[in-house]
């Protein structure tokens, strides 16, 4: 596990900001940073990447049904990945299957196979062990959070 510097000041070795609210954009990528930094250590006992892992959530998500990439794609949290890669890699680890779309023979249906499944519990159980050893808030402070970052998303389109 990488150990954070708490201060912000102290981790990036500054305090010149212009505003509180430069200061918390920086804030949230170092601490965003910091978050993935623990998690692909974690997932790498299981031999997933962060992105693998989100793919096989997605797919549990819609477990027994298959999925074609472009629904998976559009599911990811990283928008910019490279979902037919991230797919032959867990092809490769037996993790997922794909089958060629019934309806549209040009679409690869995916879905977890009892391997993906297995390594998806054991993840999750070593993330959220992670996550209660890294995050010090209590479940009111959590949703406070939650809501500031999504209040910061009322642009995106």
């Amino acid at each position: 596990m990488y150990i954070c510097i708490v201060k912000l000041e102290q981790a990036i070795q500054t305090k010149k900001f212009k505003s509180q609210i430069e200061k918390s954009g920086i804030n949230i990528l170092y601490t965003a940073w910091w978050i993935k930094t623990n998690t692909n250590t974690v997932l790498k006992s299981s031999s997933l990447t962060h992105e693998q892992y989100n793919v096989l959530r997605i797919l549990n998500g819609k477990h027994p049904e298959k999925m074609c990439v472009k629904d998976i794609a559009g599911r990811l949290i990283e928008k910019n990945s490279n979902v037919p890669r991230i797919i032959d890699r867990l092809l490769i680890k037996k993790f997922i299957n794909r089958e060629q779309g019934t309806i549209d023979g040009r679409q690869s249906m995916i879905s977890l196979t009892e391997n993906g499944i297995d390594t998806l519990i054991r993840a999750t159980k070593d993330l959220n062990g992670l996550q209660k050893a890294i995050f010090s808030l209590t479940e009111e402070e959590a949703e406070t959070l939650n809501n500031l970052l999504e209040k910061m998303r009322l642009t995106e389109e």
